[in-house]
C-alpha cells in the first residue's frame, strides 16, 4: 500500500514536470511574492520550485530592506539570471527589468531636455545618491547655485533634476539641481525686480553667512547684507547677530538691475539709536564710553551701543601729541565733555582733556576727604569750591 502511494506520487510527480514550462537564463517571467526573508524574496513563477531574488537584484539601494519594496502577494516581473535544476535554484532579479525600463526614461528625460523629480538616498564622497530607477549621481558642484561645504542634510529629500550625462554601458548617470535651481533664480528675480522698491521693508530668510555678511532670501531670491549693515553697534562677525535660518526684517537700501544685485540693511529697517537718543545726552554733560577706533585725527569713544562721539586730536590731551595711540588704546575706558550735538548728522564732539584732571564720577573718599567730611560734621562747612578750587583754576 505504502509503495503504491509513494509511485502514484511519483507517477503524478512525472506527469507534472512533462507539463511543466520550460524556462532559460535571460528569459522575463512574471511571478507572485510568497516568502519574504531579510535578505532574499521567494517567487512562484509557476516552475516546479520557486525563484529566489537576491537582495542585490532588487535595488542598488545597500542598506535596503526587502520588505519595504516587496510584499507577500504581490505580481512582480523579473528576469531568470540562473536555472540549476539539479540544484533546484532559480536565481531571479527584478532590477534588470526595472533598470531597463528607468534607462530608457532618463535617456527620454535627456533627450527632451526635461525635468524631473528624483529623491536623495544617499550622501558620499564628492557629492549625492539619487534613485532614479538607477543609481544617479549629482556631483558636488551641481548640488546648488552656490558651493555647499557640508551637503549631509540633503539626504532623503526629493530634488528637481536634469541629466546632463548617460552611460549605460558603464552604469553612469550624471544629474544636475544646479541648473535647474539656477533657471528657477532667474525667473524668480526677474520677477522680483519688477516689483521691488527701494526703502521697501520686507521680511527674508538667512540663507548663508560669509565672513563680509549675510545672504537673505526675500522671496526665491537672495540680497545681500553687507556686515556694516547687520546692527547699529560695530560687529565682528555676522554670526554675532544671525544665524542661517533666521527670520529677519530688512530694508531695501540698494537696487542694480543691470548687475542684478539686491543690497539690504537689517539695521536700517529698526529704529536708530540716534532716533531714540533724543535728550538723553546734552552739551557740557560728562560721559564716560569705551575707545572704540582710532585714527589719525582723533578717537572715537562708544557712549552706548550704535552711539559713538569723535574726540578729535586737539581735544585729547593739554599737551602736545603727535598721534592719538600716545595716550588712547582701543578698549580703553575714557570720561569726555560734551561739545556739541548733531542728531540729524549722526555726530556728537567731545574732549578729553577738559576732562583728564576732574575726580572721577565714581572716585572713592580719600583719607582727606574722609578728614573734611568729619570737620564738616564738626561745624566746618566745606565748598566744592574749596575742596576742588585747584583742579576747576587750571581749566580756565
Amino acid at each position: 500500500m505504502v509503495e503504491h502511494t509513494e509511485l502514484e506520487v511519483h507517477t503524478s510527480d512525472d506527469q507534472w514536470m512533462e507539463g511543466a514550462p520550460m524556462f532559460k537564463k535571460g528569459e522575463t517571467v512574471t511571478g507572485t511574492v510568497i516568502k519574504i526573508e531579510d535578505d532574499c524574496a521567494y517567487v512562484d513563477i509557476g516552475y516546479k520550485y520557486d525563484g529566489m531574488i537576491p537582495i542585490r537584484e532588487l535595488t542598488f539601494l545597500p542598506s535596503a530592506n526587502v520588505s519595504d519594496i516587496l510584499q507577500l502577494g504581490q505580481e512582480v516581473t523579473c528576469r531568470i539570471v540562473n536555472i540549476n535544476d539539479a540544484q533546484e535554484t532559480l536565481t531571479l532579479s527584478k532590477r534588470q527589468v526595472d533598470s531597463e525600463k528607468s534607462w530608457a526614461q532618463v535617456q527620454q528625460y535627456k533627450d527632451e531636455e526635461a525635468v524631473f523629480e528624483v529623491k536623495i538616498v544617499d550622501v558620499v564622497k564628492g557629492g549625492l545618491v539619487a534613485d532614479c530607477g538607477v543609481r544617479g549621481f549629482i556631483p558636488a558642484s551641481m548640488i546648488d547655485r552656490y558651493f555647499i561645504d557640508d551637503y549631509s542634510s540633503y539626504k532623503g529629500r526629493t530634488l528637481a533634476v536634469k541629466v546632463k550625462e548617460i552611460d549605460k554601458a558603464n552604469n553612469k548617470l550624471i544629474l544636475s539641481h544646479k541648473e535647474v535651481a539656477e533657471a528657477d533664480y532667474q525667473s524668480k528675480k526677474e520677477q522680483l525686480f519688477a516689483n521691488l522698491s527701494l526703502d521697501q521693508v520686507i521680511e527674508g530668510t538667512v540663507q548663508r553667512l560669509t565672513k563680509f555678511g549675510a545672504f537673505i532670501d526675500i522671496g526665491g531670491i537672495d540680497g545681500l547684507c553687507h556686515i556694516s549693515e547687520l546692527s547699529w553697534h560695530h560687529v565682528d562677525k555676522p554670526s554675532d547677530i544671525v544665524r542661517e535660518g533666521d527670520k529677519v526684517l530688512v530694508r531695501v537700501i540698494k537696487i542694480d538691475p543691470y548687475n542684478q544685485r539686491i543690497s539690504l540693511s537689517i539695521k536700517a529697517a529698526a529704529p536708530s539709536p540716534w532716533e531714540q537718543l533724543g535728550d538723553a545726552i546734552g552739551i557740557d554733560d560728562i560721559i564716560e564710553g569705551r575707545v572704540k577706533r582710532i585714527v589719525d585725527f582723533g578717537a572715537f569713544i562708544e557712549i552706548q551701543p550704535g552711539i559713538e562721539g569723535l574726540v578729535h586730536i586737539s581735544q585729547l590731551a593739554r599737551r602736545r601729541i603727535s598721534t592719538p595711540f600716545e595716550v588712547l588704546e582701543v578698549g580703553q575706558h575714557v570720561r569726555a565733555r560734551v561739545l556739541d550735538v548733531n542728531i540729524p548728522n549722526r555726530r556728537i564732539s567731545l574732549s578729553i582733556k577738559e576732562v583728564e584732571d576732574l575726580p572721577s564720577l565714581h572716585q572713592d573718599f580719600s583719607d582727606d576727604d574722609r578728614a573734611d567730611e568729619d570737620a564738616s560734621e564738626g561745624g566746618m562747612q566745606t565748598t566744592l569750591g574749596e575742596r576742588f578750587g585747584q583742579q576747576w583754576s587750571q581749566l580756565r
